[in-house]
């Protein structure tokens, strides 16, 4: 099935941009119908890592798309990283979680807080896609509450460090050659503990497992258990300052968000293509049943809560770029399209009744990734907690 249909314009974005942006959605719109929607149901279906989907994201340069041209990136904007990503998201939603992965928690994180020693050797094969990168902070017994993870870096005489813990839902974790891993020096000192470490997986001591249970979204990317046992780092492997990995984490979390929230849209605006072309071949009571005003109906609410959730995601980039986007901006994005996208995919399975409930459709399957995204960079209720926060202060 295809999203292709005569009223695909009035899901796109490309009406509300300007000639530059315009171009720019069309190019990544281009790449993804032929390198990632062609895949995005084999992949689901077989459960597989496809790891030619990131020599062809390198080498459309959009694994460093977000990174700025002085180091070999595409010095991206905020608002074209959101529409990328709605893109992606619309053909692939485990490509959208890749790239959300391997640029923005992993290869930003880097440039913005590694030394030039690390950024020398990582951010390059990671932007052409000749490394794979993951981004190791949580464990079983800290999910949103970071400050609490148990992972623990003691110091040794000589400098180094010695790594012990679990962590677990480590997207790319099994496929990773590098890991950005955070532990803390000291217990006691809380989120003032929390330190960065970039450990390459090959070390004695990383053992990689696949994360169990993992059957109802995004089978086509890979999750892992990582067990670090008494794994050595050198103290130039701490990224950034000792006791800063609660910022550096916290940072990347939340320009995570706009790659979330904009993979929403992309989700919706594909569940909202599919079910309009369904609705309009499908035919009963000897007419289409995009014809019954009550399947109307929900195509309405499904269309205008797109073109909510895009506002609030686009306004979201261009106040980042203005330097004037707050933690409670890219939660009320995040929230807002996360939470529509849901709302929208549910409504997809049931207009297509039967046949939204098996695979030769593409509805269960949004149906399914998109639970992920209202949990990934931080659940729904604590995208509340940010913006009650701002309301209450």
């Amino acid at each position: 099935m295809s999203d292709a249909n005569d009223h695909e314009q009035l899901y796109l974005p490309d009406s509300d941009l300007d000639d530059a942006n315009r171009e720019f959605a069309q190019a990544i719109r281009s790449f993804a119908a032929e390198k990632l929607a062609p895949f995005a149901r084999e992949i689901d279906e077989q459960r597989t890592f496809r790891r030619e989907m990131v020599d062809d994201l390198g080498r459309a340069g959009i694994l460093g798309g977000p990174l700025p041209a002085e180091v070999g990136g595409g010095g991206w904007t905020p608002l074209q990283l959101a529409i990328a990503h709605e893109e992606l998201g619309a053909a692939c939603s485990n490509a959208r979680g890749f790239c959300a992965v391997q640029t923005g928690l992993v290869a930003q994180c880097l440039h913005h807080n590694g030394d030039e020693s690390q950024r020398d050797r990582w951010l390059r094969p990671l932007m052409r896609g000749e490394a794979i990168g993951a981004f190791g902070l949580t464990e079983p017994e800290a999910g949103s509450d970071v400050a609490s993870l148990q992972t623990r870096a003691e110091r040794q005489p000589d400098g180094s460090y010695r790594i012990s813990g679990t962590k677990h839902w480590i997207t790319n974790g099994g496929v990773a050659d590098v890991l950005l891993v955070f532990a803390t020096v000291d217990p006691n000192l809380g989120a003032k503990g929390l330190t960065g470490f970039l450990l390459t997986t090959d070390r004695e001591g990383v053992q990689r497992t696949p994360m169990p249970g993992v059957d109802l979204g995004h089978r086509g990317s890979d999750h892992a258990v990582i067990e670090l046992r008494n794994v050595s780092a050198e103290a130039s492997e701490v990224v950034g300052d000792v006791g800063a990995g609660f910022r550096i984490a916290m940072n990347g979390l939340a320009a995570g968000r706009l790659s979330v929230a904009a993979g929403a849209v992309g989700i919706h605006r594909r569940a909202i293509a599919e079910t309009t072309a369904f609705a309009r071949s499908r035919r009963q009571f000897g007419k289409p049943i995009s014809r019954f005003q009550m399947v109307q109906e929900r195509l309405a609410d499904m269309l205008t809560a797109l073109h909510a959730s895009r506002s609030l995601v686009h306004r979201c980039a261009r106040r980042r770029e203005a330097g004037a986007e707050t933690h409670a901006d890219l939660a009320m994005a995040k929230l807002y399209s996360t939470e529509a996208a849901a709302a929208a995919a549910d409504q997809a399975v049931m207009l297509h009744g039967g046949r939204g409930y098996t695979s030769a459709y593409p509805a269960e399957r949004l149906w399914r990734d998109v639970q992920a995204l209202r949990i990934y960079e931080g659940t729904s209720m604590i995208q509340k907690s940010i913006i009650g926060r701002m309301l209450g202060d």
